[in-house]
């Protein structure tokens, strides 16, 4: 099979521009979250062929912690088996790869650490400039869910309290305003619960640009209330780890949910 690329020249904002019209017409999207950590040979084979029978759109790759150096043989065993595009969901400067399709320039516009706003970004600027990814400016926003996660110890931020959808729509509406192009609502990693659908729903009415919804979507139901609340893209890994049959149940969902908009 033949990789997929989105680096050539003229396609520099294509799953931008992809992400924007599948948001104007309704689409939903469904992402699968691979940690390079977790990676068995395989049984992520065996993933990356289930994610192509069952349609998945993207894959978000990356973790807040990646203690391997095996990120680029991670893309290259996507690219083998798959055309899904590969999106970087980096942790840090250091999780830069180029022969991924995307990146998640993520600014943490939940927490005060400069590092985590700003600071990583300047790091890793000469180096994406070079790197051919197509940037995708992300608000990332943290939100509560009932333990402590790895990205909001690692961030050494406080996420936005579960309860308070006026104050992740404020951040949202900020976000979009400093010009950031998708606004990501995370629960993290291990989550108790997911992001209420009552937050989403007021994010979605304050911001035009696509949501990204993930952690603690662990059922078909959840991502299903995550969706119809508002969200256009929803991001699932460790639910897929712990029942691999979930994998099919949401791309189901999904691909009924924009047949109902056809």
């Amino acid at each position: 099979m033949q990789p997929h690329n989105q680096n050539q020249a003229g396609t520099r904002n294509s799953l931008l521009n992809t992400l924007y019209s599948r948001k104007e017409t309704g689409q939903k999207s469904f992402a699968v979250l691979l940690d390079p950590d977790k990676v068995e040979q395989d049984a992520f084979k065996d993933l990356l062929i289930r994610s192509v029978e069952n349609r998945v759109d993207f894959f978000f790759v990356g973790g807040s912690l990646i203690t391997n150096f095996i990120l680029r043989e991670v893309l290259e065993t996507i690219r083998t088996y798959t055309n899904i595009p590969a999106i970087l969901f980096p942790g840090n400067s250091l999780h830069i790869e180029p022969s991924a399709d995307a990146i998640l320039l993520l600014s943490l516009i939940s927490g005060r650490n400069p590092e985590f706003l700003i600071g990583h970004h300047v790091i890793a600027a000469p180096l994406l400039k070079k790197s051919g990814l197509e940037i995708l400016p992300t608000g990332y926003m943290l939100v509560d869910s009932g333990t402590q996660t790895t990205v909001s110890y690692i961030s050494n931020t406080t996420p936005i309290p579960h309860d308070k959808p006026g104050v992740a729509a404020c951040t949202a509406m900020a976000g979009e305003m400093l010009g950031l192009k998708l606004i990501y609502m995370d629960a993290g990693s291990g989550a108790r619960r997911p992001v209420d659908p009552e937050m989403i729903a007021a994010v979605r009415s304050c911001v035009d640009t696509p949501i990204v919804v993930g952690g603690g979507i662990n059922s078909a139901e959840r991502a299903q209330a995550a969706l119809q609340a508002g969200a256009d893209v929803i991001v699932v890994g460790n639910g897929i780890e712990k029942n691999p049959e979930l994998l099919p149940e949401i791309a189901s969902l999904v691909q009924e949910l924009n047949r109902q908009l056809a």
